[in-house]
């Protein structure tokens, strides 16, 4: 398996010390990776290209990704989307049960997943989704208990962690607000706790995510890169995030376009 190359990894660290100290100055970075501060403003100057950070006078702070409530984003990037969701179905095998997160892309999964021909479960923390998927008779769509979140039609809180932490399931399907070379965020943070409970009692998760959430980092951690875990996109992510994923055992699928 390759590992990070080294300026891949000196980039790495630079998003790392950035998130503990925002503050920190390129001279400060430059003594922590033991480098040249040309070095470290070469790197800054290529993060601030691709969107990870934004510079400031003599330094650097990370982007944090705000989401948009759901009913804009549904109207954003739909070709891209329906790829994913279309691409997503040929991965779930013959998997009988499966939780899915809210959000703009794992709509666009669950009606694609609304044509099973098959019996499947779904637990689902979204109330769009269990009425979409309860078109199906083979469905068993099953709405979690919780609090709702209504920009987004989401429930969470206490009930509905102790509802997921009841079950086992084969796979867990996730959107994502970012992703970068670290894994996936979520920008709201009761979804996120939601979203981390469904990824530790699945067996493997897949990740649906375009290609405008890369090479950001929004409010919370939600996963980790790892080998149970496959993102599906509509384009080939930049060269660090390939990298972290070829290094962690993650797979990465592109959704093909057929149209």
């Amino acid at each position: 398996m390759k590992s990070l190359s080294k300026k891949a990894r000196r980039q790495q660290l630079i998003l790392e010390q950035l998130e503990i100290n925002p503050a920190m100055r390129v001279g400060e970075m430059a003594d922590e990776l033991a480098v040249s501060a040309e070095t470290v403003r070469r790197d800054l100057a290529e993060l601030d290209a691709s969107g990870r950070i934004k510079r400031t006078y003599g330094g650097a702070v990370r982007t944090t990704v705000f989401e948009p409530v759901l009913a804009e984003r549904l109207k954003q990037y739909v070709p891209e989307r329906e790829r994913i969701a279309r691409h997503a179905m040929t991965l779930i095998d013959s998997t009988e049960s499966l939780f899915i997160g809210g959000g703009a892309t794992t709509l666009h999964f669950a009606r694609a997943l609304k044509s099973a021909d098959r019996r499947i479960t779904v637990l689902t923390s979204s109330l769009g989704m269990a009425i979409e998927l309860s078109g199906n008779p083979l469905i068993e769509a099953v709405s979690m208990p919780g609090k709702v979140e209504p920009r987004e039609g989401i429930v969470y809180g206490p009930e509905t962690l102790e509802y997921i932490d009841r079950y086992r399931t084969p796979l867990a399907i996730i959107g994502a607000s970012a992703i970068d070379e670290t894994g996936v965020s979520e920008a709201l943070r009761n979804a996120a706790h939601v979203y981390e409970a469904m990824v530790d009692v699945a067996d493997r998760t897949i990740v649906l995510a375009d290609h405008s959430k890369f090479g950001n980092r929004s409010l919370r951690m939600i996963l980790d890169w790892g080998p149970n875990t496959t993102l599906v996109t509509d384009t080939r992510p930049e060269p660090c995030i390939l990298a972290a994923l070829e290094e962690s055992g993650a797979k990465v699928e592109i959704a093909p376009d057929n149209g």
